[in-house]
């Protein structure tokens, strides 16, 4: 990468940011809602190229009592610079359970790739999100997953 990348959760005066990335909020007010809710819950975490807001993620705690990384957004003129994978392990650190899961469409192969390369494996499918393209379910432990007793 070669530049200087940080990490911290959002706040409210990121979201102009955060709706400049995204590549829905800017034709769905209920994405911009989301990016709102997401900031005040303190679940989302950004990543700062340069102290540029480029990339964020959205890890939360409350899918069965696990985490569960619910968004992960690169801006479009940073893609394929490893920014979605460095983000990725960002979150896999802050997950507080056990158990971690996240969820793409099945059509997102770029996605899936990412996420094997990173220890995730698949987990189900939930249909009906979208018309034929469903939703593929991913596991790994979290990072504070009990280690077995030697």
């Amino acid at each position: 990468m070669g530049n200087t990348v940080q990490f911290r959760l959002a706040h409210a005066g990121d979201l102009p940011a955060l709706i400049d990335i995204d590549s829905v909020a800017a034709h769905d007010r209920r994405r911009v809602e989301l990016l709102q809710h997401w900031v005040a819950a303190r679940s989302c975490h950004l990543l700062l190229l340069d102290g540029h807001v480029v990339a964020y993620g959205v890890l939360h705690h409350h899918f069965f009592d696990s985490g569960f990384i619910e968004m992960l957004m690169v801006g479009a003129h940073v893609r394929r610079r490893g920014l979605g994978e460095a983000l990725l392990q960002h979150l896999v650190s802050r997950c507080e359970r056990p158990r971690l899961f996240t969820s793409t469409n099945r059509s997102n192969q770029p996605m899936h790739a990412l996420l094997a390369r990173n220890g995730f494996i698949a987990s189900g499918q939930i249909d009906n999100l979208d018309p034929g393209d469903p939703e593929q379910v991913f596991f790994r432990p979290g990072a504070r997953a009990a280690q077995p007793a030697m």
